[in-house]
């Protein structure tokens, strides 16, 4: 009996199941920097700091230094619409109230992209990369440096001609974040090979309703975009009604067409969710399963709060932050119960 034990020790303590997990360590902090990255960028647009930096320069990390870099900054933040359009009193304290949040948002953009990098030519040199896996943390990479670029063509939207972002830039600017954290937790389980209770039924059904959920996500980024949790704030009725009046016009451009597919979806999402969890409490079913089903109740309140609010600062950023709680816990319970 003591042979075997020392025998488990051992296999436990192989250099490769060590590499495994510290990879899988490694990419659930870069996750962690993901889901603060999301919540860095829903304040930076609740705040009205998004267009505040009209240039992009990966390579160029500091921010105004002196006095005269900052008139220049704010120079170049006068040729803005939003200035010329909105901001037209602003002085350069108030633009410098509106930058630091931007700033703070892109610099930690670049510290994800160092903390992913830096380590995985680490690991590579010192051949710590199962076999397989090269390929797939290279995605991974890739995936971030299209994230970087597709903040820029959503920020360039709004330095055109119009003070406002393209809502639909907004939303892929925001679906490609989730999707990253998603890859990032799957492939750290996946290192892990944690257990997992096979039922193929359950994950099907489990992968549609994430994919219920995350169309639920993308038209409340088009809420965010056309600010349409401004607009009847009540709830479950539309003011008076079931239906938005007007009538509903387009689905995917209109703010209160927008904002009604958002509940429809959400109210879906929400529904089949507790309803999986429920009968996976009923017969033992996986720990990850109930906890998304425990959390999509805090989502649902935050939103409805949110929405009867008008969407104030505080409530949008929590709703915005419980969304990425609930594709941390989908990814979890997806995982756990894969084929």
């Amino acid at each position: 009996m003591p042979k075997m034990r020392d025998a488990a020790a051992h296999d436990l303590d192989h250099p490769q199941d060590r590499h495994r997990r510290i990879l899988a360590a490694w990419l659930l902090m870069v996750a962690a920097m993901v889901a603060v990255m999301v919540t860095l960028g829903g304040l930076t647009r609740l705040t009205g700091s998004g267009l505040s930096m009209t240039q992009w320069n990966p390579h160029h990390i500091l921010p105004p230094l002196d006095a005269g870099q900052w008139q220049e900054a704010f120079a170049l933040y006068r040729q803005s619409p939003e200035f010329r359009l909105i901001n037209t009193q602003m002085d350069l304290a108030g633009y410098q109230s509106i930058f630091w949040l931007e700033y703070i948002h892109r610099l930690w953009g670049r510290l994800i992209g160092l903390a992913f990098a830096l380590p995985l030519v680490w690991f590579v040199w010192r051949r710590m990369v199962p076999a397989g896996w090269l390929p797939r943390l290279l995605a991974l990479l890739a995936l971030g440096g299209g994230q970087g670029v597709m903040g820029w063509l959503m920020v360039a939207s709004g330095l055109a001609d119009r003070p406002e972002v393209s809502h639909f830039r907004l939303a892929a600017h925001l679906l490609l974040a989730l999707v990253i954290l998603a890859a990032l937790i799957w492939c750290a389980l996946a290192l892990r090979d944690h257990p997992r209770q096979r039922h193929r039924l359950l994950f099907t059904t489990l992968w549609l309703v994430a994919a219920l959920t995350l169309a639920a996500m993308s038209w409340g980024a088009l809420v965010a975009g056309l600010d349409a949790g401004r607009i009847h704030n009540t709830f479950p009725l539309m003011q008076d009604g079931w239906l938005p009046s007007p009538p509903l016009g387009n689905a995917i451009t209109d703010a209160a067409s927008v904002q009604y597919v958002h509940r429809v979806l959400a109210i879906t999402a929400w529904a089949c969710l507790s309803l999986l969890a429920a009968w996976s409490w009923r017969r033992h079913g996986p720990r990850p399963l109930l906890l998304t089903g425990a959390w999509v109740q805090v989502q649902a309140g935050l939103g409805i709060a949110t929405l009867l609010h008008g969407a104030p600062l505080v409530l949008a950023a929590l709703h915005q932050g419980g969304a990425v709680v609930l594709v941390a816990l989908l990814t979890w319970a997806l995982f756990s119960v894969r084929r």
